[in-house]
């Protein structure tokens, strides 16, 4: 039997509705709740990721395959994550949850006044596994959406995801998630800021990083960004450190492209005093309201004045550095390592 909510407005969830949506859908909608700028969008339920894998039979196909395989070392987790995602992406979508997806972008590309709306699809995991599932950017048509969360739901079963789950001692044949779908900002630049210094905790002062285009290039790590330090009180720019900024991602038909930097781009900050200080206020606004430093993503919309220009794509309770076990930090960067140099097998573009 197919669950009742299986796509929900983010103005229907809160911050409250983490086991139902995911933390980010429902931060998502604690967001809009309290009239911040966010991109209009909907959430997929947990729920919806559960009855994908029952009624095409995946999870029982699945944990046939495990019981076979038994994968224990890496190079093992890297075949069963290869072998598991074949099988999820094979499954057509049921009728119900397919219609239900379709109707919401109709009614999203309706309410943003064109015919089909250019989405974003990122995972919204019940806790918070930052990078490891898969997004999608400009996708364009309820056909194509359907067909990039069925890749986000098999991105659970990454050779990251299998290898951190194994770590955790956590079920390898599944990982309920939520999804988020949002309309596509047009970003002239986009970034991070962290409320508090993730290296050290200082919560007396904010960083900001940023890029020109969309924001892959700075969360994923791909280019130097540049760098702003702000003192969080007076919101004054205590530093800025110019990135090379040799790269940044834009959009192309059906996706997003990463292409190099002109000389006018790398070699000028992405963003104004002014937008910079819009950020860190906005900052502000979130640690105050959620009660523990933010880590936010947000991008600066083309053709907008400000503070409306600026637009806040999701936030999540920050993780600092010192904060981590020892142990924690290694196998972090071993893992990121991993992803990132030995055929990560999945796009996030």
């Amino acid at each position: 039997m197919v669950s009742e909510k299986l796509v929900l407005w983010f103005e229907e969830v809160g911050k409250d509705d983490r086991e139902l949506v995911g933390r980010k859908c429902a931060n998502l909608g604690e967001m809009a709740r309290i009239g911040l700028r966010v991109p209009p969008g909907f959430a997929l339920s947990v729920e919806a990721y559960k009855d994908f894998m029952s009624m095409t039979g995946v999870v029982d196909e699945i944990g046939e395959y495990l019981a076979k395989s038994k994968p224990k070392d890496l190079k093992q987790c890297k075949q069963a994550s290869v072998d598991i995602r074949q099988i999820v992406q094979s499954k057509a979508m049921p009728e119900k949850i397919e219609k239900a997806i379709v109707s919401h972008y109709n009614e999203l590309s309706r309410r943003c006044h064109t015919d089909e709306i250019a989405v974003s699809t990122r995972s919204a995991g019940t806790v918070s596994h930052p990078g490891q599932y898969e997004t999608y950017l400009n996708v364009v048509g309820g056909p194509a959406l359907v067909d990039k969360i069925k890749q986000v739901w098999a991105s659970t079963f990454n050779t990251r995801s299998l290898v951190f789950r194994s770590r955790k001692k956590m079920p390898l044949e599944s990982d309920p998630i939520g999804i988020a779908v949002q309309k596509m900002v047009k970003a002239r630049a986009a970034g991070v800021i962290f409320t508090a210094d993730p290296n050290t905790g200082d919560a007396a002062r904010m960083i900001i990083e940023g890029n020109w285009g969309l924001g892959e290039s700075v969360v994923g790590g791909e280019s130097t960004p540049d760098i702003y330090i702000l003192d969080k009180k007076s919101l004054k720019i205590q530093e800025k450190k110019l990135g090379p900024k040799s790269r940044y991602v834009t959009f192309k038909k059906g996706g997003v492209i990463e292409k190099k930097a002109p000389p006018g781009k790398s070699g000028k900050f992405c963003l104004s005093d002014e937008e910079v200080r819009e950020i860190g206020k906005l900052g502000k606004v979130l640690e105050k309201h959620f009660g523990e430093a933010q880590d936010v993503e947000w991008a600066v919309e083309e053709d907008r004045l400000l503070p409306e220009s600026i637009i806040l794509l999701q936030t999540r309770a920050e993780l600092i550095a010192q904060n981590k076990t020892p142990i924690d930090q290694i196998v972090d960067l071993m893992l990121d390592r991993f992803s990132r140099g030995v055929g990560y097998d999945g796009g996030k573009m």
